[in-house]
């Protein structure tokens, strides 16, 4: 072998590493982060697709909740992560919002969207207004006029400045024209707990996560977010039908990997969630939290994930700063 040759087979072994490391993919244990504490959409979504994906791939994959900031701290730790699939992470639409609201700080974005790439819709729920069972307002109305009655006083809960749940509410109070003290909290787990605890009168949160509570007698759920009822729900009116056309609002649980991750190793991902919710076991959770499987593929999901965060964007430009 001449020297011209010795170089060109020696330029061509990292390539080569790289394409078998993609046709082995995945080879070792897999991390599917989770950018909230356990309890609220993102973990039930989580749980249930990385146990069905274990017995697809032959791999572990292991759901690490790393919550914090409305989850912009484990949206940024998987970013900056190596992007070669063995970190995704199970997102709410919030990872568009967050980039967003920093701007209007002027400061910089721990990530941008454009850092990630979608793998697939799991779910999508409209969100719910819940209150306390022993709260006194019995409809959507009683609610929004008691907070048009004591502006600024009735506390609600959210995931987090700028989460998806303080969007949500913050989208109504500007439609129903009222001003309502916003508590957040690390994520939806926490916020419920403070519900649930009467630290917070109100929660705008997705229908898996209050399914228990108002099975139990605890919460009692007054309006819906979405252009629907939810099937869950069926006497439970939405925001639209009531006259509230702009206050349409979505929790949904979708799987992103960093945006270099290659092309090879993203579909074998997409055949691991295609196949995964059908498994018995997923769709029997999904359903028992009253969150129904809705899948879509990475070009329906980037579709879908570019429309719902146009919507979202402008939310927060009306809702401004927050301090």
């Amino acid at each position: 072998m001449n020297r011209r040759t010795l170089l060109g087979a020696t330029a061509a072994l990292p390539f080569a590493g790289s394409a078998l490391a993609q046709s082995d993919f995945p080879s070792r244990a897999m991390t599917m982060v989770v950018a909230f504490p356990p309890g609220g959409q993102a973990d039930l979504a989580a749980r249930p697709t990385a146990s069905a994906m274990e017995k697809i791939l032959g791999q572990s994959v292991v759901v690490q909740n790393r919550g914090g900031a409305a989850g912009a701290i484990g949206n940024a730790h998987v970013a900056r992560s190596a992007p070669d699939g063995y970190t995704s992470l199970m997102a709410l639409s919030s990872l568009a919002v967050i980039p967003e609201a920093e701007k209007l700080f002027g400061r910089t974005p721990p990530y941008t969207v454009d850092q990630f790439a979608p793998i697939a819709l799991v779910n999508a729920d409209p969100t719910m207004l819940a209150v306390p069972a022993s709260a006194p307002w019995q409809t959507m109305e009683e609610f929004i006029a008691a907070a048009k009655a004591r502006p600024g006083e009735i506390p609600y809960g959210s995931s987090g400045t700028y989460g998806t749940l303080h969007v949500a509410m913050e989208m109504l109070a500007a439609a129903a024209g009222f001003r309502a003290l916003h508590v957040p909290f690390s994520g939806a787990g926490p916020a419920i707990t403070a519900l649930l605890g009467g630290q917070v009168q109100a929660l705008a949160s997705a229908p898996g996560t209050l399914t228990q509570h108002v099975r139990s007698g605890r919460v009692r759920v007054l309006g819906c977010w979405g252009k629907d009822r939810v099937a869950a729900f069926p006497d439970v009116p939405t925001f639209m039908e009531k006259g509230f056309s702009e206050v349409e609002f979505y929790i949904w649980a979708g799987l992103f990997v960093p945006a270099a991750t290659p092309a090879p190793v993203q579909q074998k991902l997409r055949d691991a969630v295609r196949q995964a919710v059908r498994d018995p076991q997923l769709v029997a959770a999904f359903t028992a939290a009253g969150a129904p499987v809705a899948y879509l593929d990475a070009p329906e999901f980037s579709r879908f994930f570019a429309e719902d965060s146009a919507r979202l964007l402008r939310a927060v430009a009306r809702i401004g700063k927050v301090e």
